[in-house]
């Protein structure tokens, strides 16, 4: 059931196909704890980093298929992860619903805008320095991000504004994410139980 501005902001979404079982839960009010076993260990470095900073608590479960590449694996993630979202978001009465954040970490700087506005849309630009940090393919970062928004109904712009190394360039990413996230899904006290858009929907 979705939550409401009167539930608990919690959701679990589970997805099977031929190529990638998954399961994740997230409570948009939680304290930061992440139970992470993706098989990608970047992967799991980055979402402790999201739980961590949107202060959401957060499990995420998946077995795909590795032996190819991790590519399934990250896209159906970021799809899982938006489901389970825009489920725990419910009706989005009273949320702030737009948040930004800059991050630095050492030289690299990331800006993340988002909009909860219902309407999917990314536009990413993050000109990482190398094609990959350890094991894991840069490009995946786009692919998990698209996955999130299209799922989750989110309007997100992610610019890497500068950054020499690729993991601070995405640590930064997705720090920056979790907290312009953990913006818009907090509750404006001066908004009441309004929907946050002249159409009364989002």
């Amino acid at each position: 059931m979705a939550a409401s501005s009167n539930t608990a902001r919690i959701a679990k979404v589970e997805r099977n196909t031929a190529e990638t079982q998954i399961v994740v839960e997230v409570n948009l009010d939680g304290t930061g704890r992440a139970e992470l076993a993706t098989g990608v260990a970047f992967l799991d470095h980055m979402l402790d980093q999201l739980a961590r900073h949107a202060l959401v608590d957060l499990v995420v479960r998946a077995k795909g298929d590795l032996h190819i590449d991790a590519h399934h694996t990250v896209e159906d993630i970021g799809i899982v992860l938006g489901q389970a979202v825009k489920k725990a978001l419910g009706d989005k009465k009273g949320l702030t619903r737009y948040g930004h954040a800059y991050v630095p970490l050492d030289e690299a700087l990331s800006r993340v805008v988002i909009d909860l506005s219902g309407r999917p849309g990314l536009e990413f630009h993050v000109p990482f320095t190398r094609a990959m940090i350890g094991a894991f393919d840069v490009d995946l970062t786009h692919e998990f991000f698209q996955g999130f928004v299209n799922h989750a109904l989110v309007t997100l712009h992610v610019d890497n504004l500068r950054g020499q190394n690729a993991h601070h360039q995405a640590e930064t990413v997705f720090k920056a994410f979790a907290r312009a996230l953990r913006m818009a899904v907090t509750p404006d006290a001066r908004a009441g139980s309004t929907i946050p858009s002249t159409k009364g929907t989002l």
